[in-house]
């Protein structure tokens, strides 16, 4: 059931695994030209570490793929640490290489737009880590308003098609030549949801993180110290759950989900990661993040 996959950045624990579940998923698929590719989106380089792998590898997954490519900016790491992958499959590697698109930051917005559709869009926006890493945000577009049918029934408009295309959004003209407008019969559009998923960082690059998170329904920020190591966080490109608090907050974020925790903290010691996050946020809503953990997040009224 996978389509889309995104990775915010290239270091090892984030895309080691990439190669072999492309491998697994390749096992649950018949080989079928029609079948649309999964998408993967990273960072530039990740086509070159993909492809390469599963060649040197000899692995070759019956499934198509595509791989879109973020182009970072210098300002995204630190002083030295920046690599220029942007030479890597020319030639005779383009031709091995999967297809894909590279994706320009775009300066009006500070953000990526990633893929769009009439349902939802997925843009992503600068992080600062050790490498260029990246935060996503998915957010429905709004929903139909309920239709009137009181309304409907006193217009003279008969059930059928152009419920339907009132529904889309469209006027429609009665055998009687009035014409109706979507605006007449429908409730208020329902809101829809947002979701922003930050990679490994110590703080956003430029304004489209706090742009595009603004009143996210979920936000989902890593906390892999605790405060009284803020500093240590910081030179390590990561953040603790006071300042994934603070920037929930200025987003006004309905709900927080703190993640990567370092390993010298067990499991039975998040639970101080989270009161400091609670207390940060004043105590709204702060949920540790497990593996396979499922959250619900209901459609608004």
């Amino acid at each position: 059931k996978i389509t889309k996959i995104f990775i915010t950045h290239l270091h090892g624990d984030h895309i080691f695994g990439l190669p072999g579940l492309l491998c697994t998923l390749s096992l649950q698929r018949s080989p079928d030209a029609s079948v649309a590719p999964i998408d993967i989106y990273g960072p530039l380089g990740l086509r070159s570490f993909l492809w390469r792998s599963l060649e040197l590898s000899h692995s070759e997954p019956l499934l198509p793929y595509s791989v879109h490519e973020l182009v970072p900016t210098q300002d995204q790491c630190p002083d030295g640490e920046f690599r220029d992958f942007s030479g890597l499959d020319r030639g005779e590697a383009l031709a091995r290489a999967p297809p894909g698109t590279v994706v320009h930051l775009d300066p009006e917005t500070d953000s990526y737009l990633l893929l769009e559709d009439e349902e939802l869009s997925v843009r992503a926006f600068r992080l600062f880590h050790r490498v260029p890493s990246f935060g996503f945000v998915m957010e429905e577009k709004p929903r139909p308003g309920k239709l009137k049918v009181h309304i409907l029934q006193e217009l003279g408009v008969p059930p059928g098609p152009l419920y339907g295309e009132l529904k889309r959004g469209r006027a429609v003209e009665l055998s009687s030549g009035a014409r109706v407008l979507p605006r007449d019969v429908l409730s208020p559009p329902v809101p829809g949801r947002k979701v922003c998923v930050l990679g490994d960082c110590s703080g956003p690059v430029g304004p489209g993180a706090l742009r595009l998170c603004g009143q996210a329904d979920l936000l989902v920020h890593e906390a892999t110290l605790a405060d009284g190591l803020q500093d240590a966080a910081r030179q390590r490109g990561h953040s603790t759950p006071g300042q994934a608090a603070r920037f929930a907050a200025e987003c006004r974020a309905r709900r927080l989900v703190l993640t990567h925790f370092s390993q010298r903290y067990p499991p039975g010691g998040h639970r101080r990661l989270q009161s400091q996050a609670e207390t940060a946020t004043a105590g709204h809503q702060v949920t540790l993040a497990e593996d396979l953990m499922t959250i619900e997040i209901p459609v608004k009224n």
